[in-house]
This record gives structure tokens, sequence and C-alpha cells, in this order.
């Protein structure tokens, strides 16, 4: 069994900054790839970041330069910067993780972050 475990999440005002932490553990052989997406109130869920096994990054346009994407062990973090009432949502930590017993697809149970003044 894998969980992930997010933390992180808060109200701050417009242009502040919050970092987000996701911790996977379980049956982890190894890690592919993990990744933050989020999903606004009425609108369906995106891909934010994500970083790949080797080190590889890739942003979704909104958030380029903004937002930063890392990664230490079972860990991945998402450093928010320049926060935009946009970036209001609730944001999902997500990991591909080799198993034991195959590959599978894995979410957090979200955490909330408005950007509000």
């Amino acid at each position: 069994q894998v969980q992930l475990v997010e933390s992180g999440g808060g109200l701050v005002q417009p242009g502040g900054s919050l970092r987000l932490s996701c911790a996977a553990s379980g049956s982890i052989l190894s890690i592919n790839a993990m990744g933050w997406y989020r999903q606004a109130l009425g609108k369906q869920r995106e891909l934010v970041a994500i970083i790949v096994r080797g080190g590889a990054t890739n942003y979704a346009d909104s958030v380029k330069g903004r937002f930063t994407i890392s990664r230490a062990k079972n860990t991945v973090y998402l450093q928010m910067s320049s926060l935009k009432p946009e970036d209001t949502a609730v944001y999902y930590c997500n990991a591909d993780i080799e198993t034991g017993w195959g590959s599978f697809d894995y979410w957090g149970q979200g955490t909330q972050v408005t950007v509000s003044s």
C-alpha cells in the first residue's frame, strides 16, 4: 500500500508565496514521476508541474517563472511565488510509483490554496 500525504496549503494574499509538500510512503520500489495538479471550483483538474526520474521538469504555461517543483527522495515540493487569485484551487499531489506488484498512479487527498486579499 502507498500513501501520499500533502501539506502546506492555506490562505495567502496576492503576490505572496506558499510551499506545498507531498510525502510518499509505503511499499515503494521506485518513483517514476511526481507532480502537482489543481482543480478550481467548476473547472477540470489540470497539470501544474511534474518532475520525472532524472530531474526533468515540465510546467503549465500559467505558472512558468512563478512555481518551482523539486523532489528529495520520496517527497515532492511545489514552491509557489507571485501568487494570483486565479491560482486558487485544490492542489493534488500525484505519483507514478513502482511497487512489488506493478506500477501504479497514486493521488493525495488535496490541499486548498486560496489567494485573496
